[in-house]
């Protein structure tokens, strides 16, 4: 009886022991960068950033605090919300401190470990260094590094935060573009109904006008925006009327290359239905505008894309078929996942 206790406890041990081991295991790997199934290789080197607990939730707390700028009024999320998709909804271009107006539409930040470069012009080629721009900008939040460095250093909360993370209460540039980044780079919205049905998982299936939509989307939208990340990470001229407010002829202001003209970011498609308004001006605000753009109101120029040189021939019911299919796209679990949310506890 003695002996068949011992051995009862000697397997309840050897188990508890496994249970540990595998929760260890998964909490390294919910501090690991995943990439989905399928999905091709990031982009960003993970090696000189690598992923940790305290680093992502530094980033995460630091991106919602209005500390970062100049007057403490404005913080990253002020302009790219998570259930807006990290883009935002209520202006046509960005408004920063004193309610100043950007010349830009706020871009979704989804997605961004696949992105070589940034912005609508692609004038910033490294992730980490992407928040100097908001930051400094006096359109945005109107500070410097050096201010916000002097703001956090006095802070007792950070100084406390950056040493269990870094092992170093000393705040720096280095320290904050990389926890800023571990946040955003993680940013990864693979969940969508489109996926589930790619993966083929039970009960899951479009229905017959949003299989119509995505036969339509193949023959008429893929060639620039491409699955998974729809977008082929490229920029291009998509044929649209300069704007009268700003006159801004995109990428060509950083290359100074006259095809460059006219040439903007292909924005991602995914969570498309709630990261309106659409454009780099944010000139549309509704998907059927979009489409009756690219149906009807395409500038022909030089510059214009190869993929939209021909006529694109959508009825009004097509086009309400690829509206169905783009709202396929919508992955709700990454839009309210608290995990990305709002820092309830400032704790890390």
């Amino acid at each position: 009886m003695r002996k068949n206790n011992i051995i009862l406890i000697t397997i309840v041990l050897i188990s508890f022991c496994f249970l540990s081991i595998d929760k260890a295991q998964l909490f390294l790997a919910d501090s690991e960068f995943m990439v989905p199934k399928g999905w091709p290789k990031p982009a960003f080197d993970f090696k000189k950033n690598k992923i940790t607990p305290e680093g992502f939730n530094l980033g995460r707390i630091l991106f919602y605090d209005p500390i970062l700028s100049r007057d403490s009024t404005i913080s990253c999320a002020s302009c790219h919300l998570q259930y807006t998709g990290f883009a935002h909804t209520d202006h046509a271009v960005s408004h920063g401190i004193d309610s100043r107006l950007g010349a830009r539409n706020a871009m979704s930040l989804t997605n961004l470990a696949w992105t070589k470069l940034l912005h609508w012009d692609g004038g910033v080629i490294n992730l980490e260094t992407q928040p100097i721009n908001p930051i400094t900008n006096p359109l945005e939040m109107d500070g410097s590094l050096e201010k916000v460095l002097s703001k956090l250093n006095a802070s007792k909360k950070y100084r406390t935060l950056f040493f269990k993370t870094y092992n170093d209460s000393l705040i720096t540039t280095s320290k904050l573009l990389k926890s800023l980044t571990q946040f955003t780079v993680s940013l990864v919205s693979s969940n969508s109904k489109f996926d589930k049905v790619m993966r083929h998982e039970k009960e899951v299936f479009f229905n017959e006008q949003e299989e119509n939509g995505f036969e339509l989307f193949k023959k008429n939208c893929v060639s620039c925006h491409r699955d998974p990340l729809f977008t082929d990470d490229n920029f291009a001229d998509n044929g649209l009327p300069i704007d009268k407010d700003y006159k801004d002829y995109g990428r060509v202001t950083i290359t100074h290359n006259p095809k460059d003209s006219f040439n903007f970011r292909v924005p991602t498609l995914r969570n498309i239905e709630f990261t309106y308004p659409y454009m780099h001006d944010g000139r549309f605000t509704k998907l059927m505008e979009v489409l009756s753009f690219y149906t009807e109101g395409k500038v022909k120029r030089r510059t214009l894309a190869r993929e939209l040189q021909q006529p694109i021939r959508l009825s009004a019911n097509e086009k309400k078929d690829v509206i169905a299919f783009l709202l396929t796209l919508t992955d709700k679990e990454f839009l309210f996942n608290p995990k990305y949310s709002y820092p309830k506890n400032n704790n890390l």
